[in-house]
């Protein structure tokens, strides 16, 4: 896998498809634990949020992953840009269905319950306001609760100590719950 990442880094794109290959089966763990979080009766399934993804990550034209677990890292924020593209596309047919979208922000990052398109939508504006604030809270929430990653994986991603990621997804996760229970 080492040599899939420096053939990517040094420009060769036929690196990314066995690169892909090679972390499907983790890919699609990750895909199935945040899907797992999701309302019983959500339509997209575990292989194509990983398809979709993967086409995600082809497009965007990012291929400087330092490591396996940098590559996770990415794809767990390409997960949530495909969960909140999805989310989108249900939402507004409800509003066009029924003229109105009932709007619930009770909503747990990284918890049991289901998320409804407009509460994925609700805590997708919330880690842009969180952003704006501080950029590496959202990515330690993204990685967790869209990538499924453990804090020792976030902390091997980004280079941070395991009690400093724990600590941030505290903070994060306090951040998000008032600014969604607005």
């Amino acid at each position: 896998m080492p040599q899939l990442l420096e053939r990517l880094r040094a420009g060769d794109e036929t690196a990314l498809n066995p690169l892909v290959t090679a972390l499907y089966d983790e890919l699609h763990r990750m895909a199935s634990r945040q899907l797992r979080g999701e309302r019983s009766d959500h339509t997209l399934q575990t292989t194509a949020l990983v398809h979709e993804a993967y086409l995600k990550l082809v497009g965007a034209g990012q291929r400087q992953f330092a490591d396996r677990v940098h590559f996770l890292a990415v794809a767990s924020r390409v997960m949530r840009q495909v969960l909140v593209d999805y989310a989108r596309a249900r939402a507004s047919q409800k509003r066009s269905g029924d003229g109105q979208a009932e709007w619930n922000t009770s909503v747990a990052p990284g918890g049991g319950a289901g998320l409804d398109p407009v509460q994925l939508l609700d805590l997708d504006a919330a880690l842009d306001a969180l952003a704006s604030e501080d950029p590496s809270l959202v990515k330690v929430i993204e990685m967790r609760h869209f990538g499924g990653m453990t804090a020792e994986e976030i902390a091997d991603a980004t280079e941070q100590s395991v009690h400093v990621v724990r600590h941030d997804l505290r903070l994060a996760q306090a951040w998000l719950q008032r600014k969604l229970h607005r």
